[in-house]
C-alpha cells in the first residue's frame, strides 16, 4: 500500500466541496475547490439497442444533455457534470459509445460557446468482462473492447474517465448471499485488489497519452450489492457496512496507479478515499432512489464535491424529462451547500452535521459514512501492511464503532442484527494477512471453478 497516512486528519476538515487535492477540467471546472456541483446521471427507457433504434437513441442523448444544459441556464448554475454510463451493447460495439459521447460533447461545447456553461463528460463504459464466467479479466477480447471505448470515446469528447470494475466479483457474489466475510474479502483484498492494479494502469496510461482525466472507480457491484440485499433483508445491515469499509482497499488501488478524482459516485467509499488521499469526490444519496433505495440519503452528501444521483431512465413526468427534474434536483441541493460554503465554515459544518445526523443513527450502513467515524477507521485501514491488513483493520475497527453505538443506546438494532458484530469479528479474525496462505487456504474451501487465478496473476 502506498498510502500509509491520512490526506484529512481531523473530521471537521473532512466537509463538502473541498479537497486537498482539486481536479480542474478542460472547460474550467474546479472539482473540489469550493464549489459543489452536480453531476447527472442517465439512461435510456428500456428498448432495444441495434441499428434500427440508434438514431432514436443518438436523438434521446442529445436531448437529455440539451434539456439539462438549459435548465441550467435558467438556474444560473456554475457548471455540471454528465456522467455516460454505457450499456451493454454500447461497450460491446465501441462505435455506438464513441458516437454518442461526441455528440453530447458538441452539446455542451455549444452552451459552453455561446453562454459560458461549463460542463464536462464523464465517460464510465461498463466491464464486460464480468459477462464471461469465469471472468478472464487479463486475457478476455472484451477488455479490448472496453479499451476501444476509453480511447475512442476521450477522443471524442469525454474528459474525466471511471468504470465500474468487477474483478472478484465473481466470488464476492456467492460471498454476500452466504454472509461469507472472509471470501468476501479475499474478493475484494486480493483478486479485486490485484485486477485493479491491472486495469487502471492502463487507464492512466490512456489517460496521460490523451491528456485527460483518470478519475476513478467505485466498488458498486460489491459495496451497493450489499446495501440493496441488506434493503431487502437478505442480509444483515451489519455484515453490509462492513463489506462498504472493505471495498475502500479494494478502490484505493486506483488513486495508487494515477487516478485522480473526481471517484465515481455510486459506491459511497469516495469518503474514505478523500480522507486517505485527498482527492475530491462524487457522491449520491437521496436522489438516487430513482435507481435504488437506501439508508444513507443525506449523510452521503456531507463530504460530496459532485453530488448525483443514479442513473434515472429518459421518461416523461408530468414536469418534463425525468433527467431534467433530477437535474433540478440536484442543482438545488448543490445550491444550498454553496450558499454553505459561501457563509464560511461554521455554515458548512452547521449544515453537515444536519445531514449526518439526520441519518448516522439509522443504520450501521450510514454510521460508517460519518466524517468521524470515517477519519478513525481510515486511520487504521492506513497502518496496515498491506491490502488484506488494512481490510482487517478497517473492519475491525467499524465494528468496535457500531458495538459502541449500539451499547450506548444511540444505534437501534435488531437481536438478529447485534449477534453478527461478534460473529463478524471472530471470523475476520482468522484471516491470515499473509496473501500466499490466504490464497491457499480460500481456494481450498471454494475450489477454483469460479475464478481463474492465472487471471489475477495467481
Amino acid at each position: 500500500m502506498r498510502f500509509n497516512t491520512l490526506s484529512i486528519k481531523k473530521s471537521n476538515d473532512l466537509i463538502f466541496g473541498y479537497s486537498p487535492k482539486p481536479v480542474t477540467t478542460r472547460r474550467g471546472l474546479i472539482i473540489g475547490g469550493g464549489i459543489v456541483y452536480p453531476e447527472l446521471n442517465f439512461t435510456l427507457p428500456t428498448m432495444s439497442i441495434n441499428d434500427s433504434t440508434l438514431t432514436n437513441i443518438t436523438n434521446q442523448y442529445k436531448e437529455i444533455v440539451n434539456g439539462a444544459l438549459e435548465r441550467a441556464l435558467q438556474l444560473e448554475a456554475p457548471g455540471l457534470i454528465f456522467e455516460f454510463e454505457t450499456l451493454l451493447e454500447m461497450t460491446q460495439n465501441p462505435q455506438i459509445a464513441i458516437g454518442l459521447v461526441k455528440v453530447m460533447n458538441d452539446v455542451c461545447e455549444e452552451y459552453y460557446v455561446k453562454h459560458g456553461l461549463k460542463s464536462e463528460i464523464r465517460l464510465t463504459p461498463n466491464d464486460l468482462r464480468e459477462f464471461e464466467r469465469p471472468p478472464k479479466q487479463r486475457t478476455s477480447e472484451l477488455l479490448d473492447l472496453m479499451i476501444e471505448v476509453f480511447e475512442g470515446g476521450l477522443n471524442a469528447g469525454g474528459d474525466l474517465l471511471s468504470i465500474e470494475s468487477t474483478g472478484g466479483k465473481e466470488v464476492s457474489d456467492d460471498a454476500l448471499m452466504n454472509c461469507n466475510i472472509k471470501q468476501l474479502i479475499f474478493a475484494l483484498s486480493v483478486l479485486g485488489v490485484r485486477d485493479m492494479k491491472m486495469l487502471w494502469r492502463k487507464m492512466v496510461d490512456i489517460c496521460l497519452k490523451k491528456g485527460k482525466i483518470p478519475a476513478g472507480d467505485t466498488a458498486c457491484g460489491f459495496g451497493n450489492t450489499a446495501m440493496v440485499l441488506a434493503e431487502k433483508k437478505y442480509i444483515p445491515k451489519v455484515f453490509a457496512a462492513v463489506v462498504r469499509i472493505v471495498t475502500v482497499v479494494r478502490t484505493l488501488v486506483c488513486i495508487e496507479e494515477g487516478a485522480v478524482g473526481p471517484d465515481k459516485d455510486c459506491g459511497y467509499e469516495g469518503v474514505y478515499l478523500k480522507a486517505i488521499t485527498g482527492i475530491p469526490i462524487s457522491m449520491e444519496g437521496k436522489t438516487s432512489a430513482c435507481a435504488h433505495l437506501s439508508p444513507v440519503g443525506n449523510i452521503a452528501g456531507a463530504c460530496a464535491d459532485l453530488w448525483s444521483n443514479e442513473s434515472v431512465q429518459n421518461i416523461k413526468l408530468l414536469s418534463g424529462m425525468a433527467p431534467t427534474a433530477y437535474y433540478e434536483q440536484l442543482e438545488y441541493d448543490t445550491r444550498l451547500m454553496n450558499e454553505a460554503i459561501k457563509e464560511g465554515s461554521a455554515s458548512i459544518l452547521n449544515l453537515q452535521r444536519l445531514m449526518v445526523n439526520s441519518d448516522i443513527y439509522h443504520d450501521p450502513q450510514a454510521l460508517v459514512l460519518a466524517p468521524d467515524v470515517v477519519i478513525q477507521v481510515a486511520g487504521e485501514i492506513v497502518k496496515g501492511k498491506n491490502y488484506i491488513d488494512a481490510s482487517i483493520r478497517g473492519a475491525l475497527k467499524g465494528l468496535d464503532i457500531i458495538e459502541e453505538a449500539v451499547n450506548s443506546d444511540k444505534l437501534k438494532l435488531e437481536d438478529r442484527e447485534v449477534i453478527w458484530i461478534d460473529s463478524l469479528r471472530s471470523e475476520i479474525e482468522t484471516i491470515p494477512t499473509d496473501e500466499s496462505k490466504f490464497v491457499e487456504e480460500t481456494i481450498a474451501e471454494i475450489g477454483t471453478t469460479k475464478f481463474i487465478p492465472a487471471e489475477y496473476g495467481l
